[in-house]
């Protein structure tokens, strides 16, 4: 029998609330610009143009609750609230109105990006992994069922830093809606079960520093909190 030459990477896992259940995660798709006001202040139009997508790594992920050291090589590190949407099936070319049979449930994710790399990388026209995809910058939530909540597409969506309100959005402010998501993403990728997809951020993104506690939520969906050491 083959064996591994080295030992197996353990395969990242979001717990699923209320049960002692895990969900194994396969990719970490993340959709760019999907609130207007977040493009308005990122200079961007807001005008409904094809969306875009990034991809973080499954073990960027970090539970809530963790305590994070602020990463290396920056000095502007962003937090970006945003509803995770997790599938339990995937295919080629899902078509939009069978989207959401794909979805298993929802949960509450933090898009931390490291600007000030995000920012040289788009003058030089290169890709942001080193922005985005670097270690425990995914915080998440467990997930919620979308067979006890239904699919939400309405409802609060907000972060606090230190007790402080710093977003505070609704669902209902995305420009491309959770099915259109999936639909476009299949014509790019097979899905998969496991898949991610992190839907987008409203509004009011800024910096952390060292000491400060980041809490947020999905209005129905849940909520997370993670520490700068």
């Amino acid at each position: 029998m083959a064996s591994f030459v080295i030992p197996a990477p353990v395969v990242p896992t979001l717990p699923v609330k209320g049960t002692d259940a895990l969900f194994p995660v396969h990719r970490i798709y993340c959709v760019g610009r999907n609130f207007a006001d977040h493009a308005i202040e990122m200079g961007h139009d807001p005008n409904r143009e094809p969306p875009f997508f990034f991809q973080k790594n499954p073990d960027n992920l970090v539970p809530s609750g963790s305590t994070i050291p602020y990463p290396k090589l920056t000095k502007d590190v962003h937090y970006e609230i945003e509803m995770i949407v997790a599938l339990k099936t995937g295919g080629d070319d899902i078509p939009v109105e069978k989207a959401l049979d794909h979805v298993f449930g929802y949960g509450v994710g933090i898009d931390l990006t490291r600007r000030d790399l995000q920012a040289e990388q788009k003058k030089l026209g290169r890709p942001w992994d080193i922005a985005k995809a670097y270690e425990q910058s995914a915080p998440a939530s467990g997930l919620v069922p979308a067979s006890e909540i239904g699919h939400p597409s309405t409802g609060r969506i907000w972060l606090s830093v230190n007790g402080e309100t710093k977003q505070d959005g609704d669902l209902n402010q995305m420009i491309w809606k959770v099915p259109e998501m999936i639909a476009t993403l299949s014509t790019f990728f097979t899905l998969q079960p496991g898949d991610l997809i992190f839907a987008g951020t409203p509004a009011g993104v800024g910096p952390v520093t060292s000491g400060d506690v980041l809490k947020g939520g999905v209005a129905n969906v849940g909520e997370l909190e993670v520490t700068f050491a």
